[in-house]
C-alpha cells in the first residue's frame, strides 16, 4: 500500500501505456478479444485514479503524491509528478471519460480494431501526464505525445474530410507548441542565471525573479500554445473540422479532455509565472489594452460570436464543436477576472464542459450509428421512437445550457459574479452567451425530437442498449451531483485558486476560505 500511495500517479499515467502494450500482443482477428481488453484497462485505469478523490488533502497548500527522481541531470531534467487540487479533478475526469469513450466504441469501429485501442490508451496516458508533470521538460513531452494519437484517430477513423481535419489539427497545435517551447527555453536560461544551473523544475521557477518585460514576452509565448488549444478566437477555426470528421470517443476525448490542456496550461504556467504581464500594454496599432483586457475581449468574442455561428448549424457535431468554443470562453473569462470566484467557476466549467459536452458527442454518435447522418433536418420525432434517448438527452441540454439544479448553472454562476466583480461589462456581455446557448439548444432539441415522424427512416430505430445507458447514466449522474451539491468539488479548487488570485493581484493569500466554497457548503 505504501508502495502505491509513493507512486500513485505513475501508477494512473502508465496503466492505460501497459494495456496499449498487451493489445499489441493479442493475435491478430482477435478483435473480440481485443475490445474486452481495452475495455477492462479502461475501467482499471479508472479504478486506480479513484483514490485521489479520497486521499488528497483538500486543506493542505502546495503539491501533493509527489514524485521525484534525476532523468537527464546535464540538463536539469527530472521525473517529477505532483498534483493540486485542480490537476487531481481534471485526471478524475480524464480516466472517467477515457473509459467512456473506449466503452462507446464497441460497435463503431470495425476496420482495424486493435490499432483504434492502442490509439485511444495512449491518449490516455499522454493526457494523464499533461496533468501530473511538474517538470516543464517533462510536461512539453506528454504534451507533444498526445498530438500523434489523436491525429490518427481523425485521419484513419474520421469522415469524409478526416485527412483535412486530421492534419489541421496538427499544425495548429504544433505551430502553438513550437512558439510555446521558445518560452519555455526562455524560462530555462534565466534559471540558470538565477540558480546557477538550468532546471525544468515549476516550483522552482515560480520562485525566480523575472522582469515584467520578460513576463510579457514569455506569456505571449505560452499564450500562443495553450490558446490554440482552448481555442480561443480567433484560433479555433480547427475545432469544428476535427470534431465533425473524429469518431465518436476522438470527439468525446477531444471535448472532454483535450481542450481543457489550454485553460489547464494558463492556470498552472501562464498566469502563475507571469503575473506582472497582465498590466502590461499590447500595442496593436490604435488599440493598447493592457493582457488582461486583451484576454477578456477575445473571450467575450469567443463567447458572443461562436454562440452566433452555432445557431444556423445544420450539422449536430458542428452545432456542438462550436458551442465548445463558446462554453471555453466562459470558462477564459473567469480565469482573467483574477478573483477567487472566477477562477474557481473557471474549473469547475471546465470539469462541467466535459461532463455535458462529452455527453453530447456520445449521444450524437448514438443516433449516427443508426443512421449515418449528422444532419438535424433528416431526423423529427425521436421522443416517440426513441422516448429513453430523447429524456436522456434532454438532461445533458440542460445541463449545457446552465439550468439550475445541474451542473452548468453553478459553474456559470460563479463566473458572472467573478466576471462582474471584476467589471460589470464584462459580465453584461457573457450573459448574451448564456441567452443565445439556450436558444440554440432548444432549436435543435425541438428539431430532432419534438413533432410528427416525417422521415420513414426514424420509424423503427432502436432505443438506448444496456451498453449505451451505461456509458451516458455516470455522465448524468455527475451533472446533477455537481448541481445539487458542488461543495466537495469547490473544496478542491479553494486552496489552489485562492494562492493564485493572490498571486496574480500581487496581494496575501486570505487565511479563511473563499466566498463560493462558504456558499457551497450553505453558510
Amino acid at each position: 500500500m505504501d508502495f502505491y500511495q509513493h507512486h500513485l500517479l505513475s501508477v494512473i499515467t502508465y496503466t492505460p501505456l501497459v494495456g496499449a502494450l498487451i493489445l499489441l500482443l493479442v493475435p491478430k482477428g482477435q478483435d473480440g478479444l481485443v475490445r474486452w481488453l481495452a475495455n477492462a484497462f479502461g475501467l482499471v485505469g479508472f479504478l486506480v485514479s479513484l483514490p485521489l478523490w479520497f486521499w488528497f488533502d483538500r486543506v493542505a497548500p502546495g503539491f501533493q503524491f509527489v514524485e521525484q527522481r534525476s532523468w537527464i541531470p546535464s540538463i536539469g531534467v527530472q521525473y517529477y509528478f505532483g498534483v493540486d487540487g485542480v490537476s487531481t479533478l481534471l485526471i478524475l475526469l480524464t480516466t472517467m471519460l477515457g473509459f467512456i469513450a473506449i466503452l462507446s466504441s464497441w460497435t463503431a469501429v470495425h476496420d482495424r480494431v486493435r490499432q483504434y485501442y492502442v490509439f485511444l490508451l495512449l491518449l490516455q496516458a499522454g493526457m494523464i501526464g499533461v496533468f501530473c508533470a511538474l517538470d516543464v521538460f517533462l510536461f512539453y513531452v506528454f504534451w507533444e505525445v498526445m498530438l500523434v494519437p489523436m491525429y490518427f484517430l481523425i485521419g484513419i477513423w474520421g469522415g469524409a474530410n478526416r485527412l483535412y481535419a486530421a492534419i489541421k489539427f496538427f499544425l495548429y497545435t504544433l505551430v502553438g507548441s513550437v512558439v510555446m517551447l521558445i518560452g519555455i527555453l526562455a524560462l530555462y536560461f534565466h534559471s540558470a542565471k538565477a540558480f546557477g544551473a538550468g532546471t525544468f523544475d515549476l516550483v522552482k521557477w515560480y520562485e525566480m525573479g523575472i522582469s515584467p518585460q520578460m513576463q510579457f514576452w514569455i506569456f505571449l509565448g505560452f499564450f500562443l500554445g495553450f490558446a490554440i488549444k482552448v481555442p480561443m478566437f480567433p484560433f479555433h477555426t480547427w475545432l469544428p473540422d476535427a470534431h465533425v470528421e473524429a469518431p465518436t470517443a476522438g470527439s468525446v476525448i477531444l471535448a472532454g479532455v483535450l481542450l481543457k490542456m489550454g485553460t489547464y496550461g494558463f492556470l498552472r504556467f501562464a498566469l502563475p509565472l507571469c503575473p506582472l504581464a497582465m498590466d502590461q500594454p499590447m500595442n496593436l496599432l490604435v488599440w493598447h489594452p493592457t493582457v488582461q483586457s486583451f484576454m477578456v475581449t477575445l473571450s467575450l468574442i469567443g463567447i458572443v460570436y461562436a454562440a452566433l455561428v452555432t445557431l444556423v448549424q445544420k450539422d449536430m457535431k458542428k452545432l456542438i464543436a462550436y458551442s465548445s468554443v463558446s462554453h471555453l470562453g466562459f470558462c477564459m473569462l473567469g480565469m482573467f477576472a483574477f478573483n477567487t470566484l472566477g477562477l474557481q467557476g473557471s474549473v469547475l466549467q471546465m470539469i462541467n464542459h466535459g461532463l455535458s459536452t462529452g455527453g453530447l458527442f456520445l449521444l450524437v454518435g448514438m443516433v449516427y450509428e443508426r443512421r449515418h447522418t449528422r444532419l438535424i433536418a433528416e431526423y423529427g420525432g425521436l421522443a416517440h421512437v426513441m422516448p429513453v434517448y430523447a429524456a436522456f438527452t434532454l438532461i445533458i441540454f440542460l445541463a449545457s445550457m446552465g439550468l439550475p439544479l445541474l451542473n452548468g448553472f453553478i459553474g456559470e454562476f460563479l463566473i458572472l459574479q467573478g466576471a462582474y466583480s471584476a467589471n460589470p461589462v464584462w459580465a453584461y456581455w457573457a450573459v448574451s452567451g448564456v441567452v443565445l446557448g439556450a436558444a440554440y439548444l432548444l432549436w435543435m432539441y425541438q428539431r430532432v425530437f419534438w413533432g410528427k415522424v416525417t422521415n420513414p427512416e426514424n420509424e423503427h430505430l432502436q432505443d438506448m442498449n444496456g451498453r449505451e445507458l451505461a456509458t451516458i447514466i455516470p455522465l448524468v449522474a455527475f451533472c446533477l451531483w455537481i448541481g445539487l451539491y458542488p461543495k466537495p468539488f469547490l473544496e478542491f479548487l479553494d486552496k489552489p485558486l485562492t494562492a493564485l488570485s493572490a498571486r496574480v493581484m500581487g496581494t496575501s493569500p486570505a487565511p479563511e476560505p473563499s466566498v463560493a466554497a462558504d456558499a457551497a457548503a450553505g453558510h
